[in-house]
């Protein structure tokens, strides 16, 4: 049952990631299309149809008024990449000294904080704080019964004197005797 759930929900998911791209092709269509006649009326809000005369000295007076409109475009171009170079100057400046002021103060590592129980709810609640907490309190007391393997472990003791005795012929005698 949940995996038709799970391949429901898939299926759900893809339709509607398919859905949202339709609608975003749309809106992209419709974002050129309107790029395209805003750049139609400004192109014919500031750059009149162009009238060739046909005497020289009148085309040369026309190339003379455009030249001057270049002039002034460059001007502006010109004042304008001006600005751009001051800002950006500004930004690369304000960024060093955010840099440097974060250099002078180092941030100290924090430290894992090791708090019991009843020291966490005192800190949280205050002077309200009557709970006691003591977890090991409420637990029950096992005993432990020694097993053979414990006891043989706890016989063996000191493994120096183990070696010693084993050492030498008479150690030697008593392990082919213990064993045979």
């Amino acid at each position: 049952v949940s995996w038709k759930r799970n391949r429901a929900i898939t299926a759900r998911r893809q339709h509607l990631k398919s859905v949202m791209l339709q609608i975003a092709a749309t809106e992209l269509e419709k974002e050129e299309s309107r790029r395209e006649t805003e750049k139609q009326s400004y192109l014919t809000e500031h750059c009149p149809p162009l009238h060739i005369p046909g005497s020289m000295a009148e085309v040369q007076e026309l190339c003379q008024q455009l030249h001057a409109k270049i002039n002034v475009a460059e001007e502006e171009k010109y004042d304008m990449e001006v600005k751009v170079q001051k800002s950006t100057k500004e930004l690369e400046d304000m960024n060093q000294k955010l840099f440097d002021l974060r250099g002078k103060f180092k941030r100290p590592p924090l430290r894992r904080v090791r708090m019991s129980a009843d020291a966490m709810l005192k800190a949280l609640l205050g002077s309200k704080h009557k709970v006691c907490m003591d977890l090991r309190a409420n637990l029950k007391q096992v005993k432990k019964e020694e097993t053979e393997k414990e006891r043989d472990l706890r016989d063996v003791g000191d493994w120096r004197k183990n070696i010693e005795e084993k050492s030498g012929m008479e150690g030697r005698k008593k392990m082919f005797e213990s064993e045979s």
